[in-house]
């Protein structure tokens, strides 16, 4: 029979290792951009990136000079028959936001790729070195994937906003309605 101290310590054990969420606590970065799941707990990291916390966004806003960009997606408009009336679920970002939907998952359309593009290119002026800070909403691996493809297309200067809408209303800073840059696809 095990003595008692024995089995106390292995169950605390087992239980400083398993999260309280059953998930693992260190979600590691793929190697590619993720394709699925995409709510759900990202990495605390993005190599080549600067992870922001919502006070350390909240500076750089303050500051200005940094470009948000919102890459939270918008539900297509479907199919309905004529003379119903659509609204589209209003999105409610960081004010002064970029807004380019869709541009977060894992593979991207030929067409949603030059709409990232183009969208990064007229925010920057050209200028590599800009400060993008990629956001969407909390445990949402879509930032993560759009910050990690403004790095594969050469900008240098990318921060990764993890707690993103979610985290900014919670720390009750000021979040206005959006409506997507154009030229969406």
């Amino acid at each position: 029979m095990m003595p008692r101290a024995v089995g106390t310590a292995i169950c605390l054990l087992a239980l400083a290792v398993i999260p309280a969420n059953g998930q693992d606590a260190a979600v590691p970065e793929p190697d590619g951009y993720r394709t699925e799941n995409y709510r759900a707990p990202a990495p605390a990291t993005l190599k080549g990136a600067r992870v922001l916390t919502t006070d350390e966004a909240a500076a750089l806003w303050k500051a200005g000079g940094a470009v948000f960009i919102d890459v939270m997606p918008q539900a297509p408009r479907p199919k309905l028959p004529a003379g119903t009336i659509w609204r589209d679920k209003p999105r409610h970002n960081i004010p002064g936001s970029l807004w380019l939907p869709d541009t977060g998952y894992g593979a991207l359309a030929a067409a949603t790729e030059v709409y990232l593009k183009d969208g990064l290119e007229a925010a920057s002026g050209g200028d590599q070195t800009k400060l993008f800070v990629f956001y969407c909403q909390r445990d949402c691996w879509m930032s993560w994937n759009a910050a990690k493809r403004a790095l594969a297309l050469g900008y240098r200067n990318v921060a990764w906003f993890p707690d993103g809408s979610d985290g900014w209303e919670e720390a009750g800073l000021p979040l206005e309605e959006a409506q997507p840059a154009p030229g969406r696809p």
